[in-house]
């Protein structure tokens, strides 16, 4: 399931090719993800871990997480962990 979530935020990414040549991406519904790399795949896999992690982050704090593509994170087993 987390997978997904990650897959699915990763088809919202949004990036752009900086004046210095790498690359930056975000996602506009996961507030405060973004990653930056030499190309677009290594700034996509940045942006990967970050998601992960930010996606852990938001659980742990209890934080809502936003429902993408249907997937709700909120509702599942690892909203309940402790």
């Amino acid at each position: 399931m987390l997978l997904s979530y990650i897959n699915s935020a990763l088809k919202k990414a949004h990036y752009e090719q900086l004046e210095n040549g790498r690359f930056y991406g975000e996602i506009s519904e996961l507030r405060g993800v973004w990653a930056e790399g030499t190309s677009v795949e290594e700034c996509r896999n940045e942006l990967a871990e970050v998601v992960e992690e930010w996606v852990f982050l938001k659980l742990r704090d209890n934080d809502q997480l936003p429902v993408l593509d249907a997937i709700n994170l909120n509702s599942s087993r690892f909203a309940n962990a402790s």
